[in-house]
């Protein structure tokens, strides 16, 4: 089964041809034995008649003579030669058909030969029974080789087109298909400006109608949202100035009451900015080819203020490559300062090439205590804080952002916990868009 095509257009190019298939090879088979094998038995049954009047009053060992083979020559344009003589006009160039050898033995009532010489003319050689040594030369102008040759080519030119517009069929039949699923990608990466054409087979019409409207829905409940989540996040910003300029005022034997609200209020501000950033991701921005080495290097240079050791190592040979420069800087940002976050031990960024050089790849390590190896996966859902993973710290949509981010470039988040300890955050980001 692993030759069998697993797509509806591959299967179908693979159908019409298995059926022409069968097609051709059933006609080639008939209109061999019910067209090709009586003509060439009806010739060999005509010249074999031919080949009775010259021998019909003749006796084993009477020889030929030059007189009655000139003479027969000019009236029928058949030749009676020796063995020699026959080699020296292509007897040994001529190839021997044992079934048309039987079916002349029969008709000669003794063992007969054929050969047939594949000239222009074909020439048909025979030995007949009543001279044996002798061959009688049969030249058949009417009846060329490339008979067979055209009736190959056109079976073969049959099949081809036959073929061909099956692909053509199928092709056409599978092309809004092909759209829809481009479609469904674009709306799963939270693009919903794309509406089909709903055209083709009725059952394909019904699909793609019910796809557009489905985009549609999930459209208004994504705007809905993120003019929600937009209100909330802008409100809150209000209360939390007054609050701020409330604690400024408080007397200063209440300074450790004073920092714990400056520090829930910048909390809470940080909370705010991940939301407005994670709304801010919605959809493909404009990319262009940037220095990957030097755009990491510049968000570990701003990272260093935390006094921790972060080392970063480039690959030289990697070019320029097409990204969102700002979103991948907080990507970046986000991936160090979650290592920041969950370890205490240095920080290594990594950038090199994937194993086929078709992606860059972009790894944050740190030496804390890693995610259990069934969380690796849904610590990228919104709002999912991961009380099991490393702690609750933050609104849970650092990742999230993340993946959206990649998502937009067509790139791949992966998770990994280290061998020797540690996490290991990677992104994938294609070389070519």
């Amino acid at each position: 089964m692993g030759l069998f095509p697993r797509s509806a257009f591959g299967q179908t190019v693979f159908l019409v041809a298995a059926l022409l298939l069968i097609n051709q090879i059933v006609s080639y088979v008939t209109v061999s034995l019910y067209v090709v094998k009586p003509t060439i038995e009806q010739v060999n049954l005509m010249l074999a008649k031919q080949i009775k009047t010259v021998f019909i009053d003749w006796e084993d060992g009477v020889e030929v003579t030059n007189e009655v083979s000139d003479k027969f020559f000019e009236i029928t344009g058949i030749e009676v030669m020796t063995q020699r003589e026959a080699m020296r006009s292509g007897l040994g160039q001529s190839r021997e058909y044992s079934v048309l050898s039987r079916s002349m033995s029969e008709q000669l009532n003794g063992s007969a030969r054929v050969r047939i010489s594949q000239t222009d003319p074909l020439i048909y050689w025979v030995e007949a029974p009543q001279a044996l040594g002798y061959w009688v030369k049969v030249p058949l102008s009417g009846f060329k080789e490339n008979n067979l040759e055209f009736l190959t080519f056109y079976l073969s030119s049959i099949g081809f087109l036959s073929v061909l517009g099956g692909w053509l069929f199928a092709r056409h039949l599978n092309r809004p298909l092909k759209a829809l699923q481009q479609a469904a990608v674009k709306v799963g990466k939270g693009d919903f400006s794309t509406k089909l054409a709903e055209q083709g087979s009725s059952e394909v019409i019904a699909v793609t109608r019910a796809f557009n409207q489905m985009s549609r829905g999930i459209a208004a409940l994504e705007n809905d949202r993120r003019l929600l989540m937009a209100g909330v996040s802008h409100d809150l910003r209000t209360p939390l100035t007054r609050i701020r300029l409330a604690t400024e005022m408080m007397a200063d034997e209440d300074d450790y009451l004073r920092e714990g609200i400056i520090y829930d209020i910048e909390d809470m501000n940080g909370i705010i900015d991940q939301f407005i950033e994670y709304l801010r991701h919605h959809k493909r921005e404009e990319l262009s080819c940037e220095d990957i080495n030097a755009l990491v290097a510049e968000v570990v240079h701003t990272e260093l203020k935390h006094q921790r050791v972060i080392t970063f190592k480039g690959n030289p040979s990697i070019g320029n490559i097409p990204i969102s420069a700002v979103a991948i800087k907080r990507v970046i940002t986000n991936m160090i300062e979650n290592a920041l976050r969950y370890s205490e031990g240095d920080i290594e960024v990594l950038c090199y090439f994937n194993s086929n050089k078709k992606y860059v790849v972009i790894a944050v390590n740190d030496s804390g205590p890693g995610i259990p190896e069934g969380e690796l996966e849904s610590v990228f859902e919104p709002f999912k804080q991961g009380d099991t993973a490393r702690g609750s710290e933050g609104s849970g949509l650092g990742l999230a952002i993340i993946k959206r981010i990649i998502d937009m470039h067509d790139g791949k988040v992966k998770l990994s916990n280290r061998p020797e300890g540690g996490l290991s955050a990677q992104i994938y980001l294609p070389i070519k868009v």
